[in-house]
């Protein structure tokens, strides 16, 4: 993560918030920028894809 986006984030909290509401914000923001990498790199499975992998989880584990 970049630092200014750090600054941006904290200029878009209200005057007084909890640790816990910033790092929160930061954890998502995080990962939400690992996702668009990931996908920016092709780093992605479909959707049926997925419901096959989860299907296949499930099944093993009953």
């Amino acid at each position: 993560m970049k630092k200014h986006r750090v600054i941006e984030t904290l200029d878009h909290l209200p005057d007084e918030f909890s640790l816990e509401d910033l790092v929160e914000k930061l954890l998502f923001l995080g990962k939400v920028e690992k996702g668009l990498q990931d996908a920016e790199e092709g780093k992605t499975i479909s959707l049926h894809e997925a419901k096959m992998k989860m299907e296949k989880k499930w099944q093993a584990s009953q």
